[in-house]
């Protein structure tokens, strides 16, 4: 059994925000030898099951999976979930009880289309939250400077179907007083989600899958580029693992936590996410 676990945020340390690919060669090279040595592996996204097939599945299929490894995938925050093999990507399940009503997603859509689609697009992938992303070919500073309007507009389509939903300081109850949704805005995207989704939340899932195929290690690295990556190590460290937590971009602001938090000296994104895994390639010496 390895001494070590993972759980990988994707658009980051593993993905480029940029070209939103794995754009960088070790990345897909250490992660295949990492799983060949018994790592556990966890991809913890809010990235949809789709993009998580074609943009890292099908990579890792293609430079050569091991035939006995321990993977799984976690999307839309703890909503979707599957188990990932030699061939690629297992059955797909959806908790579609979190998805929010099909007149909203088609209000947000219509929205996109008729007011934003200079910047952003709506995410078609996505089974049970909403993402509207940044397209590649628009600027970061251009996407964001109408990625605030696009927030107010989409509120207040939830506050028009009687949602209730929570984004920064505001907050809409809905007729019972509840607040099931929120808007969550990151650096390339705003998502329009379940509040029971979460990073924790699916933290725990995928422990509870790795822990049917054996023993866990005590020993875990969470790795992410956004302040609620955190929670995977939260959920690891209140489970009583021996857990640091990787920020691949902290100028967002490092969290007092009670476990270590580690960066990857003046690196960022994938990166730093590449010189993570290689770091622990020749830790375990892995490397043939």
């Amino acid at each position: 059994m390895s001494p070590l676990g993972l759980l990988l945020d994707v658009d980051g340390p593993i993905a480029s925000p940029i070209t939103r690919t794995i754009a960088t060669p070790s990345i897909l090279t250490d992660l295949i030898t990492l799983a060949a040595g018994q790592v556990p592996i966890a991809f913890i996204t809010g990235r949809s099951a789709d993009f998580i097939r074609e943009q890292v599945v099908a990579p890792l299929v293609l430079a050569g999976l091991p035939e006995n490894f321990r993977m799984y995938g976690v999307c839309e925050k703890g909503a979707v979930w599957f188990p990932i093999g030699p061939d690629g990507m297992g059955d797909v399940v959806v908790d579609r009880v979190l998805a929010l009503p099909p007149v909203v997603i088609d209000d947000v859509r219509q929205l996109v289309k008729e007011s934003f689609a200079n910047e952003m697009f709506f995410d078609e992938t996505k089974q049970a939250m909403i993402s509207v992303e940044q397209r590649t070919d628009v600027s970061a500073a251009d996407f964001r400077a109408r990625q605030p309007a696009f927030n107010t507009a989409a509120f207040a389509i939830l506050v028009k179907h009687g949602l209730g939903v929570r984004f920064d300081d505001h907050q809409s109850p809905d007729a019972s007083g509840q607040i099931p949704y929120r808007l969550d805005a990151t650096i390339i995207s705003t998502d329009i989600e379940s509040v029971t989704l979460d990073k924790d939340h699916a933290a725990r899932r995928a422990l509870a899958y790795f822990a049917q195929s054996g023993p866990l290690p005590r020993l875990w690295r969470s790795v992410g580029d956004s302040r609620s990556d955190y929670r995977m190590a939260d959920h690891l460290h209140e489970a009583g693992y021996d857990v640091s937590h990787v920020d691949v971009r902290p100028s967002d602001g490092i969290l007092d936590r009670p476990y270590p938090v580690i960066v990857i000296g003046d690196q960022i994104h994938d990166e730093a996410g590449a010189t993570f895994l290689r770091y622990w390639v020749d830790k375990l010496a892995l490397r043939s």
